[in-house]
């Protein structure tokens, strides 16, 4: 669907919310901080700016963000896991003004981490970018995920097939859904106002998931380290404009 310029602001306004929701997270993130205080810290930038929260209650979860340290991908319910050195966490944040949808994750290390924890941390974000360079008039969606995963396959790792990025708008989740690899066939044409929200979920190891008993948190099959980033960006007559990011 393509958004009006009315709709892109309000989804402007709310990638902002997003991107300032990282921002103070991202501050809290050290060892001995526990993931339910990074989503009491994302809650504070909520209510200070008036904005909604599309994860609290989706299906029924439980809070404002996904916390997912380590070997788990997505989807982590925020609680009394206590963060430790060395450790990676995914914070994926979300927020809703007006009606209109922001949606975005990021990987920190806490404190000192592997060269290969900061590798794959790189190597992931740089897979994000190469994907939203594609997201310009004209262009066919599926190169999004190709180019996602030319980078992290390039690096010796693997992409996650089961989970994807999608459209968003007056939903979080909305078609057509954006694999983060090349699924054969080339997708849509993209066209101004649209906007999707990408993101690569990017595993030193295999691909395979499972779930939790919680029934939310994502883990590698083979207990390997992953990491997740995410913007939600438009498609416009200038190129990918990127909402969620300060």
């Amino acid at each position: 669907m393509r958004r009006s310029r009315d709709e892109l602001d309000k989804m402007r306004r709310a990638g902002r919310v997003v991107a300032e929701m990282h921002e103070a997270t991202r501050a809290a993130i050290r060892p001995g901080v526990t993931t339910a205080r990074l989503n009491e810290v994302a809650a504070d930038v909520l209510e200070r700016r008036g904005a909604r929260s599309n994860f609290l209650h989706y299906h029924g979860f439980p809070a404002v963000i996904c916390t997912s340290p380590n070997d788990m991908i997505v989807h982590g319910i925020p609680g009394a896991r206590v963060l430790e050195e060395g450790d990676i966490i995914s914070v994926d944040c979300g927020a809703i003004v007006e009606g209109y949808h922001g949606d975005a994750a990021y990987t920190a290390p806490v404190g000192e981490v592997s060269d290969e924890a900061r590798r794959l941390i790189e190597v992931t974000e740089r897979s994000l970018w190469a994907g939203i360079d594609h997201l310009v008039i004209g262009e066919r969606l599926h190169e999004v995920g190709r180019a996602v995963q030319r980078v992290a396959e390039a690096a010796g790792y693997s992409v996650v097939r089961e989970y994807v990025g999608h459209a968003i708008g007056t939903a979080m989740h909305e078609s057509p859904q954006v694999p983060n690899y090349w699924p054969g066939t080339p997708g849509p044409t993209l066209k101004s106002g649209m906007v999707f929200a990408v993101e690569p979920m990017v595993n030193v190891g295999g691909y395979d998931t499972y779930v939790l008993d919680d029934g939310w948190g994502v883990m590698t099959a083979d207990g390997s380290l992953s990491a997740h980033f995410e913007h939600t960006i438009a498609v416009t007559d200038e190129g990918p404009e990127v909402f969620t990011r300060l």
